[in-house]
């Protein structure tokens, strides 16, 4: 159990939330709107309102906001995220959702990376779960796969502290560079739905053997 900044007020920012709470964390919600961000953390119980620009009270701060805008926001923060943890969660997807709108050889989450400040350590995780699968209950007891990628070892704990803190099973992929295979992830997932499952009622998940 700890702190979560989680900055954004859409769908993602309030299944995160949510479990969260229900998990015994602290959180606050963060948005560009004063309003939202009050009448969300109202509406959520228990989680309590900051102000955009200013100082997350978080250990961990999530970016949920689109990527589009996501370095932006890690800009405006500043040096205020040194120290913290950041995750990833964005998909950066091009217009017509069929590539990914980064450099060769790079990520969304690396990008972010290159924004933040020293200090702060960005971790992908949360890409390939759709907000209401987030939300909704595990099925037949099994818990989510979130997989995550991050270059500092310690970042990755306590990402995955948290992650099972909310009933879900982390799962490292290695490196932050891992993070462009994981947006290919959340791609392939688009792919499924435009062309073979046709919802979005499914998860990526990984079934060990014996």
């Amino acid at each position: 159990m700890g702190s979560i900044s989680i900055i954004g007020l859409g769908n993602m920012a309030v299944a995160l939330a949510g479990r969260a709470l229900a998990g015994g964390n602290d959180v606050e919600i963060i948005g560009r709107d004063p309003a939202k961000a009050e009448q969300l953390a109202t509406a959520l119980g228990g989680a309590t309102a900051g102000t955009a620009g200013a100082a997350p009270t978080g250990d961990i701060v999530v970016l949920a906001v689109p990527y589009a805008s996501a370095a932006a926001v890690v800009g405006e923060h500043g040096d205020a995220l040194s120290g913290k943890v950041v995750i990833d969660i964005t998909n950066p997807l091009t217009p017509d959702l069929t590539g990914l709108a980064t450099p060769d050889g790079s990520s969304g989450a690396q990008e972010i990376a290159k924004a933040a400040p020293d200090g702060a350590h960005v971790v992908k995780a949360f890409n390939t779960l759709f907000s209401h699968v987030l939300a909704a209950d595990p099925v037949e007891g099994r818990p989510l796969d979130v997989f995550i990628a991050g270059d500092d070892p310690q970042a990755k704990a306590r990402v995955s502290a948290f992650i099972e803190s909310m009933g879900m099973r982390p799962m490292d992929t290695g490196r932050l560079s891992m993070a462009r295979a994981l947006e290919n992830a959340g791609l392939l997932e688009l792919g499924l739905v435009a062309h073979s499952v046709r919802h979005t009622n499914f998860s990526l998940g990984v079934s060990i053997l014996n």
